[in-house]
């Protein structure tokens, strides 16, 4: 594989993500976090139970560093008042923790949830600690893949018809407006991408406009 092939590969990726996010998972990526499946809450009870506070202080900004230390030092304190008070010490401290996290990301807090993952979210966690991201971006590439082709021919089918009456030129328009929003949504996350590697790149072409 090509470097060019390579990195197209990665910016199709992180395409798919952000219109997974937009258009399906609704902001559940977003809240990944928030949830008890997510990778925040089993790092904090670790450094809880170790009473070491470093390795998760990479969750949040260095300026809410203190915010977040002081928070452990109360949980930690309390800990050793027996269960129920351990139970509330660790609450209170994933609870500031994630609220913190979240309100570095400029996201809201809506409390913690225990909610299973989304299978796109695992699979992108996964294959991170597996060291390898080939299989999914086979997966991914032909999904995008899947999606644009049936988008394409269902505004190819609909132009065939188009002229034939009003009724027919707006089922053309609405496939058509989706097959172009959909190609443009990824040319502009690829764009974004490439951006973020390549500074001295020329301004990608102006999409096609509606």
């Amino acid at each position: 594989m090509t470097r060019s092939t390579s990195n197209t590969s990665n910016f199709l990726i992180a395409a798919l993500f952000s219109i997974s996010g937009l258009l399906l998972l609704a902001g559940n990526a977003q809240a990944h976090c928030d949830t008890t499946g997510g990778p925040i809450i089993p790092e904090a009870k670790a450094a809880l139970e170790k009473k070491d506070l470093t390795p998760i202080l990479k969750w949040v900004k260095k300026n809410d560093e203190a915010e977040i230390r002081t928070a452990f030092a109360k949980a930690v304190a309390v800990r050793g008042k027996g269960k129920e008070a351990q139970e509330l010490a660790d609450q209170y401290f994933l609870e500031t923790l994630v609220r913190v996290h979240r309100a570095g990301e400029g996201a809201p807090y809506s409390g913690i949830k225990d909610e299973a993952v989304e299978p796109i979210i695992a699979m992108a966690d996964n294959t991170l600690a597996g060291g390898s991201a080939g299989e999914m971006i086979k997966m991914i590439s032909n999904h995008m893949a899947e999606a644009i082709r049936e988008k394409f021919e269902r505004a190819l089918e609909a132009s065939k018809n188009k002229d034939k009456s009003v009724e027919a030129g707006r089922e053309f328009v609405e496939a058509y407006v989706t097959y172009m929003h959909y190609v443009e949504g990824i040319h502009t996350v690829i764009a974004s991408s490439a951006g973020h590697h390549q500074t001295n790149s020329a301004p990608a072409a102006d999409a096609h406009k509606h």
